[in-house]
């Protein structure tokens, strides 16, 4: 169920599982008027499947097969359906935000019936939920609680179209895969540190509220570089193939 601003409150006082806190994705001031960018934000308020991004939550990628290459990222996401949620990218909250990747999310069941090799593409959340290193900074503690009951035992499939961690000014080469952190002592407390300045708020802190949730083991199959051989995208399969003929 996904609940908009009226029935958040609600739901939360109802002691309901999933409460929805609403969140925008990063775009033009409200008070921008004029200009191209006035003209964009009038012309999308309320369209389509943005109406249904409801939550905000902030975290880490890494890179699948380089736990050195990290950073911080905004997602912003909707319930497309029972146990599947959908989100958007982006390297931070700011108004200027790049729009860098989008992640999948899907409970245990669905992550379960995946082909083996299907598997290798998908990262537990458990560790992220539980350490504090996903925060939800829109949140009241209340609805900030009910999410995470209801992701820490989610995956997510993860791929970021623009490396800006490189300097990149623009999307370029092949999509990467990334993956999120599974214990402690693999994330750089300085990135860690640098997020918590931003919202105010102490991971460790995060991590102690949550020590009630119903974290479950990890499903086997996910996190598949922990075994040792990470799965990425190589700019070597950018081929060239014939083109198939107009009809």
């Amino acid at each position: 169920m996904i609940f908009g601003k009226q029935g958040l409150a609600a739901a939360c006082a109802a002691g309901a599982v999933l409460a929805w806190t609403v969140a925008a994705p990063p775009g033009p001031a409200a008070d921008e008027p004029h200009g191209a960018a006035g003209v964009r934000a009038a012309g999308v308020a309320g369209a389509g499947s943005l109406r249904e991004i409801h939550a905000h939550v902030c975290g880490f990628h890494f890179y699948s097969g380089d736990l050195k290459r990290a950073l911080r990222v905004d997602h912003y996401c909707s319930h497309l359906s029972s146990g599947v949620f959908q989100c958007v990218i982006y390297d931070s909250e700011a108004s200027d935000a790049r729009l860098i990747g989008v992640e999948y999310i899907i409970g245990e069941a669905m992550f379960a019936a995946l082909p083996a090799k299907e598997k290798t593409l998908w990262h537990s959340h458990r560790y992220e939920v539980m350490s504090g290193l996903l925060s939800a900074p829109d949140a009241s503690p209340k609805a900030e609680k009910a999410l995470m009951h209801e992701l820490v035992n989610t995956y997510g499939k993860t791929w970021h179209l623009w490396q800006v961690d490189r300097g990149d000014a623009v999307p370029l080469g092949l999509p990467k895969l990334m993956m999120g952190f599974t214990a402690d002592g693999q994330i750089d407390p300085r990135l860690v540190a640098a997020r918590d300045r931003t919202q105010s708020e102490d991971t460790a802190t995060v991590k102690v509220r949550r020590g009630d949730l119903p974290a479950r083991p990890v499903a086997a199959g996910a996190d598949g570089w922990q075994s040792g051989t990470a799965v990425q995208i190589s700019e070597e399969v950018l081929l060239a193939v014939p083109v198939v003929p107009e009809l």
